[in-house]
């Protein structure tokens, strides 16, 4: 009975005859299906794409493991600390990094920005080079050679590579005494921007620059930083690794790993995902009233065949059954098609970058087979669920009648 139910119902879905408003019905809710189906896939891959366009810009900006001081912000012993470093065969690569606040003024217009001087080995730790779409990294043959983030570049309208156009970074000097003139108060450096690098959450305000020019803004002595970001010879050690290294180094210092350092931006990331996904799955669930609509209306519809049926011998269970293998099939060509649909898209998207997310960034897209998976299940849950109830709507009335 269950290869006849099944076989009623794809009739009743690919059959020609019967009513016009019918299959015009049936076909609106697998499309409709379909279309819920293609949005959701593709924006479960657009946030695939930006949690790895996440992943890379934040490993551009926190490394496998970061030292920093546990009082204060200048490391302590820095010339201890980096031969150890140095010793440690589990380390790949290290750089002393300075992160602080700056004053950023061009053609008088300013903006507070975070600098960021690290040494020359700064890109093997963290290859933030890689990243540039305009503009080269900074060579390291001077001191105000810098690379900065876009948004904030576009606010300030500083011309890239041009030696004529120079802004100016100004620190608050540390000290007593009476002050007279500017000089008295700021630290001041003109710069010049070589490079141009995508911004996030993390990134925002953004500005690269030589070590040697943090230092000289901060009055700082030449062998001095703020901390020391380190790339590992096997990152999925890094627990294991901060461990000898705090044991080695002591007490003076502070050890993360990179998670621990975006831990509450991965949450922030995770729960808008979440929220997303529950958005999305309300749309599947709404869609499936269509669905539901198309079972009602074919119930109506082929009345006088079901009493036919069941005058045959054909059993009530086996009727009901044709009416849900009816709302499964038209389920199962929503999310089939709709996944191929998504899959097209993400492709055209992901060849072409046609949809923009900024003047030059496109949205990024990651095709991976766990979003097939969530977005079927979620379609096929809600879908199967509908089928279910709806194909035992009104079927005594139908029986009776």
């Amino acid at each position: 009975m269950k290869n006849t139910a099944f076989y009623i119902a794809s009739r009743y879905l690919l059959s020609k005859k019967g009513s016009t408003a019918v299959t015009f019905i049936t076909w609106l809710s697998a499309c409709a299906m379909m279309v819920a189906v293609a949005s959701m896939f593709i924006i479960v891959s657009v946030f695939s794409g930006l949690e790895v366009l996440n992943q890379d810009l934040i490993s551009n900006l926190h490394a496998d493991l970061t030292i920093t001081s546990k009082t204060g912000k200048t490391l302590p012993d820095l010339a201890t600390i980096t031969k150890k470093l140095a010793a440690n065969k589990n380390i790949a690569h290290f750089s002393k990094v300075i992160d602080e606040k700056v004053y950023i003024d061009y053609n008088d217009v300013g903006e507070i920005a975070y600098l960021r001087g690290v040494d020359s080995a700064y890109t093997s730790v963290n290859p933030i080079n890689k990243s540039i779409f305009y503009g080269t990294y900074p060579s390291f043959k001077y001191v105000n050679e810098v690379l900065m983030e876009s948004q904030l570049d576009d606010r300030l309208e500083i011309p890239v590579n041009s030696k004529n156009a120079s802004a100016t970074l100004m620190m608050p000097k540390s000290g007593v005494g009476m002050i007279s003139k500017e000089a008295d108060i700021f630290n001041k450096k003109d710069i010049y921007v070589t490079g141009i690098f995508p911004g996030n959450d993390q990134l925002n305000n953004y500005i690269i620059s030589p070590l040697e020019l943090a230092q000289e803004l901060l009055s700082l002595p030449k062998n001095s930083a703020y901390s020391i970001v380190i790339k590992l010879q096997d990152a999925s050690q890094a627990d294991q690794i901060k461990n000898d290294l705090q044991n080695s180094l002591g007490n003076k210092v502070v050890i993360k790993t990179q998670k621990e350092e975006n831990a509450a931006f991965w949450k922030m990331i995770n729960t808008e995902k979440f929220f997303i996904y529950l958005i999305f799955a309300l749309v599947i669930f709404i869609t499936t009233f269509n669905l539901a609509g198309a079972i009602i209306i074919l119930q109506l519809d082929k009345k006088e065949q079901a009493k036919s049926l069941i005058s045959l011998g054909f059993p009530v269970r086996s009727l009901r059954m044709v009416y849900f293998y009816t709302g499964l099939l038209i389920v199962l060509f929503g999310i089939i098609a709709g996944l191929i649909l998504g899959t097209l898209v993400s492709f055209l998207q992901i060849e072409t970058g046609f949809f923009k997310a900024g003047a030059t960034l496109p949205f990024p897209v990651k095709i991976i087979w766990q979003n097939y998976l969530i977005v079927s299940l979620t379609a096929g849950f809600f879908g199967i669920l509908v089928s279910l109830i709806f194909s035992k709507i009104n079927k005594r009335n139908i029986i009776n009648n």
